[in-house]
């Protein structure tokens, strides 16, 4: 039986950073094309992806695009024409959320369920593997015992047609289950199923209860820590997971790299430890830094619901990054702070963030301009003088005593800007000879073989006992490749010299064979055959949860039996109250307020039940009701009109096509079915 291949997916907002995560260790990187992705400002031109395939394919690492938003049917045509240009440069798999682009005639390419499609339960995963997904990727929300039912549903592990399930290991959290959040479209016409997400989830809120008794003030109580499973690796591995995803196409070079060789590591300690388990891409990858997820922008991590649910996963305090800390304040002088440091051996340097909770717990960031080190410390740390970059007076609600955490390392940010890793394969290099015909041969750590020869005849070295030795030195000229010699191997009949540039023309032109060896022997995938018959959905009714927002999509469903399908929340029929969020998340539970937590709480003024909440920012106002049988939170409103105003003003300028289930102008609220008129 071959062993089970384990990939470490990495994001790239763009080529240069994508091809940094291949160099730090990722065995599949994924990225934006030119449009339909779900992040609109990682947006990337076919050009610049075939420069990533091509260095990707070098080490057999894959590269995948996301075409993962909800499309219109005018949007059909152009996502049908661009999947043809990423299958023509080499793409590996495309990332889809629209199930409408199923419907169309897409290259034979290898298909990937995007997180979009809120994968939960087996019987939607079994699904999505029985119309032709190969990899599909699971809800960040579910347990291990909940990943472990899904994997059995798809059936053993080696049998044919078997999806790989995908999980994600590190990055932000979306609060709601991905694809059941509509409250940026709701409030500002930005979809998030589109790729425009306004991210109310990071906004501050005040919480009341059902007599309007404040519970929270300008708490962040959507907004969730990062997720870091780095202690979950092994268990995600026994559960099924064979596809580790590292989230952030919106994060910069430095994150990319330090998050990749994070994983790498850990993973790469689990491959030495199961010889049934494989890395899903060629080279041994050195750094020349300590990968530290600390480092890197986060809002404290945690491991989610991976195993059950707990208390504390939400940064309701800030969104933003706190930092670790470093030491405390020690004065506020008038044109300068002074603080000392927990460590005599660290180091601050002009430009370095720090911050700190002031009285009212919120988060004070502080960029230093300019650092000076006064001195020993009073415990044992160093004294700094710090002059901030902004006006003393914002810090003048700092006291003495309050901890100084750092959230931006100079030191770091230049560590990473250098070259900071190098990945090779292994490579043995035997040279001898055929007559007076002198062969090479290169098989490299994956069992490639690539040859070269070179006719003689050959004349005696005149330095006989040091010619074998420069031999070796002239093989071993491997830097500009993507090899490290393992062993080379001098098996001449006689000491015979070989010209520099002749030895350096064989090496090449060995090495260009085995890496064509390499190409022709790269694995492809291909687009997987739907089960015939088309399987059933698992439901035969789609709310406007479904996301169906084209006519295609529509004709999917409805050829797998659904007969109710409603349209997606962004053709504008839902004008009542409805979930405008899915959570797993319950602010109920985070406040201590939950029936399986107390029967009730004595809180402000008086007891606070379990009942529905209101949750309060400015003039926007949604209640939150909770479904315990399930344990989630819907956070309920409505479309707002001035959205609704400025589609219709949009719609006059330039008409757009998509689906919709009911008639333009349903009199007296009426609707029609399923074969309705597009506007």
């Amino acid at each position: 039986m071959l062993p089970h291949q384990i990939e470490l997916l990495s994001p790239a907002r763009d080529a240069d950073i994508g091809i940094e995560a291949v160099n730090h260790g990722a065995d599949a990187v994924y990225i934006g094309g030119p449009g339909f992705g779900a992040r609109a400002n990682a947006a990337n031109s076919v050009h610049d992806i075939e420069r990533l395939v091509r260095h990707a394919h070098r080490y057999h690492a894959r590269v995948f695009v996301t075409l993962n938003t909800i499309l219109r049917d005018d949007e059909l045509e152009p996502a049908r024409r661009l999947a043809w240009q990423l299958h023509a440069i080499g793409v590996d798999a495309l990332i889809v959320q629209d199930m409408g682009l199923l419907e169309l005639d897409l290259p034979p390419i290898e298909l990937h369920a995007s997180t979009q499609c809120d994968i939960r339960t087996p019987a939607k995963a079994r699904f999505l593997q029985d119309v032709g997904f190969s990899q599909i990727v699971l809800a960040r929300e579910l347990s291990l015992p909940q990943i472990a039912a899904i994997d059995q549903a798809l059936g053993p592990r080696d049998a044919p047609g078997r999806a790989v399930l995908e999980y994600f290991i590190h990055g932000a959290l979306c609060v709601a289950y991905s694809g059941q959040c509509y409250i940026s479209h709701a409030t500002t016409g930005r979809s998030a199923n589109r790729g425009d997400c306004s991210q109310a989830c990071r906004l501050p809120w005040d919480v009341l209860d059902g007599q309007g008794r404040l519970i929270a003030h300008d708490k962040h109580v959507l907004s969730m820590k990062d997720n870091n499973q780095s202690a979950n690796l092994r268990a995600l591995i026994d559960a099924g997971v064979r596809s580790f995803k590292i989230e952030g196409r919106y994060k910069d070079m430095a994150y990319v790299k330090n998050i990749t060789a994070h994983y790498r590591r850990l993973l790469d300690a689990i491959l030495e430890e199961r010889p049934d388990l494989a890395p899903s891409s060629s080279g041994r990858c050195t750094y020349t830094f300590t990968p530290d997820p600390g480092q890197n922008f986060n809002r404290d991590f945690t491991d989610y619901f991976t195993h059950g649910r707990q208390i504390d996963i939400g940064a309701f305090d800030s969104p933003k990054n706190p930092g670790r800390p470093i030491g405390w304040l020690v004065r506020v002088a008038a044109d300068h702070l002074e603080i000392e440091t927990d460590d005599p051996h660290t180091e601050l340097l002009n430009g370095d963030g720090l911050c700190c909770f002031d009285a009212r717990n919120q988060l004070l960031g502080l960029q230093t301009n300019r650092v000076q080190r006064l001195g020993p410390g009073s415990a044992g740390g160093v004294r700094w003088r710090i002059e901030p970059k902004d006006p003393i007076d914002t810090y003048r609600s700092l006291r003495r005593g309050t901890v100084v955490n750092r959230n931006r390392s100079v030191a770091w940010e230049r560590l990473l800007a250098r070259p900071s890793a190098e990945r090779r394969i292994d490579l043995w290099l035997r040279l001898h000879a055929d007559g007076d015909t002198l062969v090479l041969t290169a098989t490299d750590a994956d069992g490639f073989h690539g040859q070269a020869t070179l006719p003689g005849p050959w004349e005696l070295a005149q330095d006989q006992q040091s010619q074998p030795q420069r031999l070796h030195q002239g093989l071993d000229r491997l830097g500009e490749t993507i090899f490290a010699a393992a062993d080379i191997t001098i098996d001449l009949p006689a000491p015979w010299f070989v010209p520099a540039s002749r030895l350096n023309a064989l090496r090449r032109a060995a090495l260009d064979n085995l890496m064509a060896a390499r190409e022709g022997g790269r694995p492809h995938g291909q687009r997987r055959p739907e089960v015939q018959p088309p399987v059933p959905y698992p439901d035969d009714v789609l709310t406007y949860l479904g996301n169906v927002y084209n006519h295609k999509a529509r004709d999917f469903y409805a050829r797998h039996g659904v007969r109710v399908i409603d349209a997606a929340f962004e053709s504008h029929e839902e004008r009542g109250e409805v979930s405008l969020m899915i959570t797993k998340h319950c602010v109920r539970y985070s406040l201590s307020l939950c029936p399986k937590q107390a029967k009730g709480v004595t809180g402000v003024q008086g007891t606070v039940r379990a009942e529905p909440l209101t949750i309060v920012q400015g003039d926007q106002r949604f209640t939150l009701r909770f479904d315990c049988k399930p344990c989630e939170m819907h956070v309920i409103g409505r479309l707002q009109p001035h959205v609704v105003r400025h589609a219709q003003r949009m719609q006059q300028e330039q008409p757009l096509r998509f689906y919709r289930r009911r008639p333009v102008n349903p009199p007296n609220g009426a609707r029609c079915g399923t074969s309705a008129s597009t506007d």
